[in-house]
Protein backbone atom coordinates (compact mmCIF):
# COMPACT_ATOMS: atom_id res chain seq x y z
CA UNK A 1 0.00 0.00 0.00
CA UNK A 2 2.08 2.76 -1.21
CA UNK A 3 2.26 6.50 0.02
CA UNK A 4 3.51 8.82 -2.39
CA UNK A 5 3.89 12.40 -2.37
CA UNK A 6 3.34 14.45 -5.72
CA UNK A 7 3.72 18.07 -6.68
CA UNK A 8 0.47 18.05 -8.42
CA UNK A 9 -2.70 19.74 -8.32
CA UNK A 10 -5.15 17.80 -6.46
CA UNK A 11 -8.07 19.07 -8.65
CA UNK A 12 -6.78 17.35 -11.56
CA UNK A 13 -5.78 13.89 -10.22
CA UNK A 14 -7.31 10.95 -11.30
CA UNK A 15 -8.15 9.23 -8.24
CA UNK A 16 -11.56 8.01 -6.66
CA UNK A 17 -11.62 10.40 -3.67
CA UNK A 18 -9.78 13.91 -3.35
CA UNK A 19 -9.92 15.44 0.43
CA UNK A 20 -10.75 18.88 0.60
CA UNK A 21 -9.11 20.67 3.59
CA UNK A 22 -12.66 22.20 4.73
CA UNK A 23 -13.92 24.68 7.58
CA UNK A 24 -16.37 23.18 10.00
CA UNK A 25 -19.52 24.75 8.16
CA UNK A 26 -18.35 23.09 5.32
CA UNK A 27 -18.50 25.97 3.17
CA UNK A 28 -16.36 27.10 -0.16
CA UNK A 29 -13.20 29.11 1.18
CA UNK A 30 -10.15 29.80 -0.11
CA UNK A 31 -7.13 28.05 -1.15
CA UNK A 32 -6.86 24.23 -1.83
CA UNK A 33 -10.93 24.70 -0.44
CA UNK A 34 -12.20 27.13 -3.01
CA UNK A 35 -10.02 25.43 -5.87
CA UNK A 36 -12.06 21.97 -5.38
CA UNK A 37 -15.22 23.90 -5.28
CA UNK A 38 -14.77 25.74 -8.29
CA UNK A 39 -13.64 22.71 -10.26
CA UNK A 40 -16.22 20.68 -8.57
CA UNK A 41 -18.86 22.96 -9.53
CA UNK A 42 -19.95 25.16 -6.31
CA UNK A 43 -23.39 25.05 -6.89
CA UNK A 44 -23.32 21.41 -6.51
CA UNK A 45 -20.59 21.18 -4.46
CA UNK A 46 -22.02 23.60 -1.74
CA UNK A 47 -25.58 22.15 -2.10
CA UNK A 48 -24.28 18.87 -1.16
CA UNK A 49 -22.41 19.82 1.82
CA UNK A 50 -25.21 21.89 2.95
CA UNK A 51 -27.26 18.82 3.80
CA UNK A 52 -24.16 17.51 6.44
CA UNK A 53 -22.62 20.25 7.97
CA UNK A 54 -21.71 21.44 10.49
CA UNK A 55 -19.02 19.05 11.48
CA UNK A 56 -16.67 18.86 14.34
CA UNK A 57 -12.64 19.23 13.86
CA UNK A 58 -11.33 16.31 12.92
CA UNK A 59 -14.39 14.93 11.39
CA UNK A 60 -14.94 14.04 7.82
CA UNK A 61 -17.74 13.98 5.50
CA UNK A 62 -18.28 12.53 1.74
CA UNK A 63 -19.94 14.13 -1.06
CA UNK A 64 -20.15 13.42 -5.08
CA UNK A 65 -17.04 14.70 -6.50
CA UNK A 66 -19.46 16.00 -9.59
CA UNK A 67 -17.50 18.18 -12.29
CA UNK A 68 -14.01 16.61 -10.79
CA UNK A 69 -12.23 13.64 -12.44
CA UNK A 70 -12.71 11.97 -8.82
CA UNK A 71 -15.58 9.54 -8.08
CA UNK A 72 -15.88 11.89 -4.47
CA UNK A 73 -14.37 14.81 -2.65
CA UNK A 74 -14.26 13.73 1.09
CA UNK A 75 -14.10 16.98 3.72
CA UNK A 76 -12.82 16.96 6.63
CA UNK A 77 -12.00 19.53 9.22
CA UNK A 78 -8.54 20.36 10.28
CA UNK A 79 -7.13 22.37 13.10
CA UNK A 80 -7.15 25.70 13.02
CA UNK A 81 -3.18 25.93 14.94
CA UNK A 82 -3.40 28.91 17.05
CA UNK A 83 -6.97 28.15 18.58
CA UNK A 84 -5.65 24.52 20.46
CA UNK A 85 -2.04 23.08 21.81
CA UNK A 86 0.49 20.94 20.55
CA UNK A 87 -1.18 18.12 21.53
CA UNK A 88 -4.69 18.51 20.56
CA UNK A 89 -3.78 19.97 17.08
CA UNK A 90 -1.87 16.82 16.37
CA UNK A 91 -4.50 14.20 17.62
CA UNK A 92 -7.44 16.49 15.42
CA UNK A 93 -4.63 16.49 12.69
CA UNK A 94 -4.53 12.76 12.39
CA UNK A 95 -8.47 12.02 12.58
CA UNK A 96 -8.74 14.53 9.72
CA UNK A 97 -6.61 11.95 8.15
CA UNK A 98 -7.92 8.53 9.97
CA UNK A 99 -11.36 9.61 9.29
CA UNK A 100 -10.26 10.66 5.42
CA UNK A 101 -8.82 7.19 4.74
CA UNK A 102 -11.76 5.11 6.93
CA UNK A 103 -14.60 6.89 4.81
CA UNK A 104 -12.58 5.88 1.33
CA UNK A 105 -12.55 1.98 2.94
CA UNK A 106 -16.18 2.33 3.35
CA UNK A 107 -16.88 3.84 0.10
CA UNK A 108 -14.90 0.85 -1.79
CA UNK A 109 -12.01 3.65 -3.11
CA UNK A 110 -8.51 2.56 -4.37
CA UNK A 111 -7.02 5.46 -4.66
CA UNK A 112 -6.93 8.95 -2.08
CA UNK A 113 -5.57 12.36 -2.45
CA UNK A 114 -4.85 14.33 0.59
CA UNK A 115 -3.61 18.21 0.35
CA UNK A 116 -1.17 18.72 3.26
CA UNK A 117 -4.59 19.51 5.86
CA UNK A 118 -4.49 22.99 8.07
CA UNK A 119 -1.16 24.15 6.58
CA UNK A 120 -2.01 26.86 4.21
CA UNK A 121 -4.56 29.97 6.36
CA UNK A 122 -5.15 27.46 9.23
CA UNK A 123 -1.79 27.96 10.00
CA UNK A 124 -0.12 24.61 10.92
CA UNK A 125 3.68 24.39 10.70
CA UNK A 126 4.57 23.01 7.13
CA UNK A 127 7.07 20.57 8.31
CA UNK A 128 4.71 19.14 11.48
CA UNK A 129 1.68 18.98 9.38
CA UNK A 130 3.98 17.01 6.76
CA UNK A 131 5.25 14.68 9.52
CA UNK A 132 1.38 14.51 11.22
CA UNK A 133 0.18 13.71 7.78
CA UNK A 134 2.85 10.83 6.43
CA UNK A 135 2.97 9.39 10.22
CA UNK A 136 -1.25 8.96 10.13
CA UNK A 137 -1.28 7.96 6.67
CA UNK A 138 1.46 5.39 7.18
CA UNK A 139 -0.45 4.02 10.44
CA UNK A 140 -3.63 3.40 8.97
CA UNK A 141 -1.75 1.60 5.71
CA UNK A 142 -0.11 -0.76 8.42
CA UNK A 143 -3.25 -1.41 11.10
CA UNK A 144 -5.81 -2.10 7.80
CA UNK A 145 -5.70 -4.46 5.54
CA UNK A 146 -7.66 -2.59 2.83
CA UNK A 147 -5.74 -1.81 -0.50
CA UNK A 148 -5.49 1.90 -1.24
CA UNK A 149 -3.49 3.79 -3.03
CA UNK A 150 -2.60 7.36 -1.15
CA UNK A 151 -1.35 10.59 -2.49
CA UNK A 152 -0.26 13.40 -0.33
CA UNK A 153 -0.59 16.57 -3.17
CA UNK A 154 1.81 19.64 -2.04
CA UNK A 155 2.29 22.41 -4.09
Amino acid sequence: MPLTIVHQDITKMNVDAIVNAANTELQMGGGVCGAIFRAAGSRELQAACDKLAPIHTGDAVITPAFGLDAKYVIHTAGPIYYQWNQEQNESYLRSCYKNSLNLAAENDCKSIAFPLISSGIYGYPKEDALNVATDAIKVWLSDCEYELEVFLAVI
